[in-house]
Protein backbone atom coordinates (compact mmCIF):
# COMPACT_ATOMS: atom_id res chain seq x y z
CA UNK A 1 0.00 0.00 0.00
CA UNK A 2 1.09 3.34 -1.19
CA UNK A 3 2.15 6.23 2.18
CA UNK A 4 0.19 9.17 1.85
CA UNK A 5 2.01 12.30 1.80
CA UNK A 6 1.25 14.83 5.25
CA UNK A 7 -1.15 17.24 4.32
CA UNK A 8 -1.20 20.72 5.51
CA UNK A 9 -4.10 20.28 7.68
CA UNK A 10 -2.24 17.62 9.47
CA UNK A 11 0.00 19.84 11.08
CA UNK A 12 -1.57 19.19 14.16
CA UNK A 13 -0.93 15.72 13.98
CA UNK A 14 2.93 16.17 13.16
CA UNK A 15 3.29 18.59 16.12
CA UNK A 16 1.43 15.63 18.19
CA UNK A 17 4.04 12.76 16.73
CA UNK A 18 7.11 14.98 17.79
CA UNK A 19 5.64 15.34 21.55
CA UNK A 20 4.98 12.29 21.71
CA UNK A 21 8.30 11.24 20.59
CA UNK A 22 10.08 13.61 22.95
CA UNK A 23 7.81 12.28 25.90
CA UNK A 24 8.85 9.12 25.03
CA UNK A 25 12.14 9.88 25.00
CA UNK A 26 12.02 11.20 28.30
CA UNK A 27 10.45 8.54 29.80
CA UNK A 28 13.02 6.29 28.79
CA UNK A 29 15.62 8.34 30.35
CA UNK A 30 13.69 8.83 33.28
CA UNK A 31 12.93 5.32 34.04
CA UNK A 32 14.55 2.80 31.86
CA UNK A 33 17.95 3.88 30.52
CA UNK A 34 20.26 7.04 30.84
CA UNK A 35 23.41 8.09 29.18
CA UNK A 36 25.98 9.25 31.65
CA UNK A 37 29.49 10.64 31.38
CA UNK A 38 32.37 9.60 32.77
CA UNK A 39 33.80 12.84 34.50
CA UNK A 40 36.78 11.41 36.51
CA UNK A 41 39.81 8.50 36.57
CA UNK A 42 38.49 6.85 39.30
CA UNK A 43 37.46 3.77 37.36
CA UNK A 44 40.81 3.68 34.57
CA UNK A 45 41.48 1.52 33.00
CA UNK A 46 37.70 0.05 33.24
CA UNK A 47 35.96 3.80 32.28
CA UNK A 48 38.38 6.57 30.76
CA UNK A 49 37.56 10.48 31.38
CA UNK A 50 34.69 11.66 28.54
CA UNK A 51 33.76 7.97 27.93
CA UNK A 52 29.91 7.41 27.57
CA UNK A 53 28.02 4.67 29.36
CA UNK A 54 24.25 3.52 29.08
CA UNK A 55 22.87 2.63 32.58
CA UNK A 56 19.94 0.61 33.31
CA UNK A 57 17.58 2.41 35.67
CA UNK A 58 14.71 -0.03 35.33
CA UNK A 59 16.70 -3.65 36.61
CA UNK A 60 16.59 -1.82 40.38
CA UNK A 61 13.01 -2.45 40.74
CA UNK A 62 13.37 -6.21 39.66
CA UNK A 63 16.37 -6.90 41.54
CA UNK A 64 19.62 -5.88 43.75
CA UNK A 65 23.07 -4.97 42.70
CA UNK A 66 25.65 -8.07 42.38
CA UNK A 67 29.61 -8.17 43.25
CA UNK A 68 30.74 -7.02 40.24
CA UNK A 69 28.56 -4.90 38.69
CA UNK A 70 29.67 -1.04 37.97
CA UNK A 71 26.62 0.99 39.55
CA UNK A 72 25.66 4.75 39.53
CA UNK A 73 24.45 6.09 42.40
CA UNK A 74 24.43 9.14 44.60
CA UNK A 75 26.96 9.10 47.25
CA UNK A 76 26.80 10.50 50.66
CA UNK A 77 27.22 13.86 51.60
CA UNK A 78 30.55 12.79 53.82
CA UNK A 79 32.13 12.04 50.52
CA UNK A 80 32.90 15.77 49.75
CA UNK A 81 35.13 15.47 52.45
CA UNK A 82 35.66 11.49 53.48
CA UNK A 83 33.43 11.97 56.47
CA UNK A 84 32.29 8.30 57.55
CA UNK A 85 28.75 8.15 59.40
CA UNK A 86 30.32 6.51 62.37
CA UNK A 87 33.84 6.34 64.10
CA UNK A 88 36.08 3.89 63.11
CA UNK A 89 38.74 1.73 64.32
CA UNK A 90 42.74 2.00 63.46
CA UNK A 91 43.47 0.20 59.74
CA UNK A 92 39.51 -0.04 59.57
CA UNK A 93 37.18 1.08 56.00
CA UNK A 94 34.50 3.28 56.42
CA UNK A 95 31.43 1.16 57.95
CA UNK A 96 28.22 3.55 57.68
CA UNK A 97 28.12 6.39 55.29
CA UNK A 98 26.58 10.06 56.74
CA UNK A 99 22.67 10.08 56.97
CA UNK A 100 21.71 11.94 54.12
CA UNK A 101 23.07 11.70 49.92
CA UNK A 102 23.98 14.62 47.21
CA UNK A 103 22.79 15.42 44.34
CA UNK A 104 25.32 14.60 42.26
CA UNK A 105 26.14 11.05 41.10
CA UNK A 106 28.96 8.90 41.36
CA UNK A 107 30.29 5.75 39.29
CA UNK A 108 32.20 2.75 41.23
CA UNK A 109 32.09 -0.70 41.13
CA UNK A 110 30.18 -3.61 43.94
CA UNK A 111 32.99 -5.26 45.69
CA UNK A 112 30.64 -5.89 48.35
CA UNK A 113 26.81 -6.36 49.69
CA UNK A 114 24.68 -6.76 52.36
CA UNK A 115 26.17 -9.04 55.53
CA UNK A 116 29.41 -9.54 53.62
CA UNK A 117 32.69 -9.15 55.94
CA UNK A 118 35.36 -7.24 54.38
CA UNK A 119 38.81 -6.02 54.66
CA UNK A 120 41.11 -4.65 52.38
CA UNK A 121 44.62 -6.04 51.56
CA UNK A 122 47.13 -4.37 48.93
CA UNK A 123 43.73 -2.38 47.53
CA UNK A 124 41.84 -5.40 46.85
CA UNK A 125 38.95 -6.81 48.79
CA UNK A 126 38.74 -9.94 50.78
CA UNK A 127 35.16 -11.07 51.08
CA UNK A 128 33.62 -13.31 54.14
CA UNK A 129 37.52 -14.77 53.89
CA UNK A 130 37.79 -14.98 49.82
CA UNK A 131 40.61 -12.27 48.37
CA UNK A 132 38.42 -11.02 45.02
CA UNK A 133 39.97 -11.71 41.37
CA UNK A 134 40.15 -8.55 40.60
CA UNK A 135 42.15 -8.64 37.09
CA UNK A 136 40.50 -5.18 36.18
CA UNK A 137 41.76 -3.07 39.00
CA UNK A 138 44.33 -0.85 38.56
CA UNK A 139 47.59 -1.97 41.54
CA UNK A 140 47.35 0.18 44.94
CA UNK A 141 50.67 1.78 46.00
CA UNK A 142 50.14 3.83 48.24
CA UNK A 143 49.81 2.68 52.24
CA UNK A 144 46.81 4.60 53.39
CA UNK A 145 44.72 3.71 50.29
CA UNK A 146 45.39 0.09 50.39
CA UNK A 147 45.08 -1.78 53.33
CA UNK A 148 42.64 -2.19 55.74
CA UNK A 149 42.77 -5.25 57.69
CA UNK A 150 40.27 -4.50 60.17
CA UNK A 151 37.03 -5.98 59.33
CA UNK A 152 34.15 -4.43 59.00
CA UNK A 153 30.50 -5.73 58.46
CA UNK A 154 28.54 -4.18 55.43
CA UNK A 155 24.77 -3.03 56.98
CA UNK A 156 21.41 -4.41 55.68
CA UNK A 157 20.53 -3.25 51.88
CA UNK A 158 23.90 -1.03 52.10
CA UNK A 159 26.37 -1.78 49.00
CA UNK A 160 30.44 -1.27 49.58
CA UNK A 161 31.99 0.52 46.00
CA UNK A 162 35.17 1.07 44.94
CA UNK A 163 37.03 2.31 42.10
CA UNK A 164 38.86 0.03 39.88
CA UNK A 165 41.55 2.78 39.83
CA UNK A 166 42.24 2.01 43.53
CA UNK A 167 45.04 4.49 43.89
CA UNK A 168 42.96 7.65 42.91
CA UNK A 169 39.56 6.61 43.93
CA UNK A 170 37.76 8.46 46.73
CA UNK A 171 35.08 5.60 47.69
CA UNK A 172 33.34 3.64 50.11
CA UNK A 173 37.05 2.84 51.67
CA UNK A 174 36.29 6.79 53.32
CA UNK A 175 32.86 7.38 53.55
CA UNK A 176 30.93 4.53 53.45
CA UNK A 177 28.91 1.85 51.67
CA UNK A 178 26.29 3.21 50.04
CA UNK A 179 22.27 2.64 51.29
CA UNK A 180 20.00 1.26 48.16
CA UNK A 181 17.85 3.77 47.86
CA UNK A 182 20.73 6.12 46.52
CA UNK A 183 21.70 3.61 43.89
CA UNK A 184 20.67 4.66 40.35
CA UNK A 185 21.28 1.65 37.75
CA UNK A 186 23.57 -0.66 36.69
CA UNK A 187 26.06 0.73 33.80
CA UNK A 188 25.70 -1.99 30.96
CA UNK A 189 27.35 -0.66 27.96
CA UNK A 190 29.28 1.80 26.64
CA UNK A 191 28.54 3.95 23.52
CA UNK A 192 31.52 6.23 23.20
CA UNK A 193 34.45 6.41 21.86
CA UNK A 194 33.47 4.31 18.88
CA UNK A 195 36.52 2.17 19.70
CA UNK A 196 35.24 1.14 23.03
CA UNK A 197 32.19 0.13 22.24
CA UNK A 198 31.12 -2.81 23.81
CA UNK A 199 29.07 -4.44 26.78
CA UNK A 200 30.41 -4.76 30.76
Amino acid sequence: MALLPVKRGTFFELLLVVALAVGLAMGVQAWAVKPYQIPSGSMEPTLQIGQRVLVDRIGMHFGDPEVGDIMVFHPPTGSDSDECGVETRPKQACSLPTESALDSNYIKRVVAGPGDVLSIRNGHPIVNGERAVEDFARPCNVAALCDFPTPITIPPDHYFMMGDNRPASGDSRFWGPVPREWIIGRAFATYWPPDRIGAF
